[in-house]
């Protein structure tokens, strides 16, 4: 397990950054944290890191963003993971491209072992965020 802390947007944007010589194509990445943690600044910051110039939005009412190498899931609004079959969640994480997952607690029992899991704490003041990283292990 590690542990990052950010002071800022621009610190999680870096992190993100940072993090991408870390991942290999097809890795899936789950984020965990409440509203405001700062899990699509990270996205942001790991679509950057991927040379991904276009514009990145939180995917709440698609469910899924796609660009090129980078497959962006918020899972917020769904009601139950069977939903996700609609629209290849499964396949789609299994393929190439990285796939960051917003809100992967909705989705825990779909995720492969070897998953990134990022959990996204409020650190001591309103704009210092608690990172914890770790590896989805099977038993």
């Amino acid at each position: 397990m590690e542990q990052y802390i950010t002071n800022s947007e621009t610190e999680t944007l870096q992190l993100g950054r940072k993090l991408v010589g870390e991942l290999n194509p097809g890795q899936v990445v789950a984020l965990y944290g409440g509203l405001g943690m700062g899990k699509t600044v990270l996205v942001k910051g790991i679509a950057a890191g991927l040379g991904i110039d276009d514009m990145i939005l939180s995917p709440t009412f698609t469910l899924l963003r796609q660009y090129p190498g980078l497959n962006h899931f918020d899972i917020y609004r769904i009601g139950e993971p069977d939903e996700l079959e609609e629209i290849g969640f499964e396949e789609l994480i299994s393929g190439n491209a990285i796939s960051v997952i917003e809100w992967a607690e909705r989705a825990e029992d779909l995720l492969p072992t070897g998953t990134i899991r990022i959990r996204m704490t409020r650190g001591e003041n309103d704009n210092q965020r608690v990172l914890t990283r770790e590896i989805k292990e099977d038993i």
